[in-house]
């Protein structure tokens, strides 16, 4: 085993604090990887808190991870020691059942193993993130990051950036396209960077009319608050589909409203509670669906750092000392960060 270092959990309530724990020894086809950065997602926050149910703690969440190989397998042929890499929210699936074999390895029929807070086959245990010193990863699920990129910036590509390059590419967004993306948050942002980069005229909904200027910059032609009916009500019939990227309740009925006979409206984000209950009429008049997205599995991944290397696209991030990841998650709870924490793992030991 690996001795390694992590910033764990201990409990529900507790700060975070650091933790000396193993990994296991590199099999065949694993990759040893030296964690440089590691973004922090929602996801982190929630699981760490007991909030999606019960974890058996210590647990070390993190899974926008960019590092460094420093040890390959015999049998690895992807990498080499040296080589930029990433890894993801997922580190297995069951590789046999159909959605593995098409590369959705998200939707594994199985069940897929998550980075953190699922079990680890080889050992049993629990796996853990990417605040932590390194990890080990069979190669199939390791990302290689294009010569280029900023590294810090591309930590939040990993789950953010995958987030919403997939539905984009599912409903097939293109030059002509007009996209509806609801919240500039860290899904938000990066909604309106890629959608735009794929030449879609991009519609930001905001209930805060001081983020229009930010929601321009990042590549929104209109903003559309969506507190002004006036506005909603000329927004009407107008896009193909829409993303929403919103985690909290929120009525559906007019962003439903806005969308072109056949329009999609795709939910990202995990409300706690449900949404109202759109009216039947809202889906039937139109032909209109609504429809849920994921990640997406390793190939579309990769895909999608090539696309982000070729537009120069990262995530707007602020880079902190992983001394500071409570008050991170304080600041986040506040929609108080442009656009995402990364933690830079340098600090660790420090």
């Amino acid at each position: 085993m690996i001795p390694a270092l992590g910033y764990a959990a201990h409990d529900p309530s507790s700060p975070m604090a650091p933790w000396r724990f193993e990994r296991r020894d590199p099999g065949p086809t694993d990759v040893r990887i030296r964690v440089e950065f590691c973004g922090v997602c929602h996801s982190d926050l929630h699981f760490v808190r007991g909030e999606w149910g019960p974890i058996k703690y210590p647990q070390i969440p993190g899974h926008e991870i960019i590092g460094r190989v420093v040890a390959v397998g015999d049998a690895v042929t992807k990498f080499r020691q040296g080589d930029t890499v990433g890894v993801g929210c997922l580190v297995d699936s069951c590789r046999t059942c159909a959605s593995c074999g098409e590369g959705l390895e998200q939707y594994c029929e199985n069940g897929h193993t998550q980075t953190y807070g699922g079990i680890e086959k080889e050992t049993g245990r629990p796996t853990q993130g990417g605040y932590s010193s390194e990890i080990v990863v069979d190669e199939r699920f390791v990302l290689r990051v294009p010569d280029g990129m900023d590294l810090a910036s591309a930590a939040p590509l990993l789950c953010a950036g995958i987030t919403t390059y997939s539905p984009l590419r599912q409903w097939k967004v293109g030059p002509g396209s007009r996209v509806g993306v609801v919240g500039l948050g860290g899904l938000g942002h990066m909604a309106v960077k890629l959608a735009r980069a794929m030449g879609a005229h991009v519609t930001l909904f905001t209930t805060s009319p001081n983020k229009a200027e930010d929601a321009t910059r990042l590549g929104a032609s209109q903003v559309v608050v969506s507190k002004d009916a006036a506005a909603m009500k000329a927004a009407r019939n107008s896009l193909d589909v829409i993303l929403d990227t919103v985690s909290a309740p929120h009525d559906l009925e007019p962003l439903l409203a806005t969308l072109k006979r056949d329009g999609t409206l795709v939910l990202l984000g995990g409300a706690p509670t449900p949404h109202s209950s759109p009216s039947a009429f809202s889906f039937i008049m139109g032909r209109k669906r609504m429809a849920g997205s994921l990640i997406g599995g390793l190939p579309e991944t990769q895909e999608m750092l090539d696309f982000c290397a070729q537009h120069g696209i990262g995530s707007d991030i602020e880079l902190i000392p992983v001394q500071r990841i409570d008050e991170a998650y304080e600041r986040m709870l506040r929609s108080d960060v442009k656009y995402r924490f990364v933690l830079d793992m340098s600090t660790l030991a420090g």
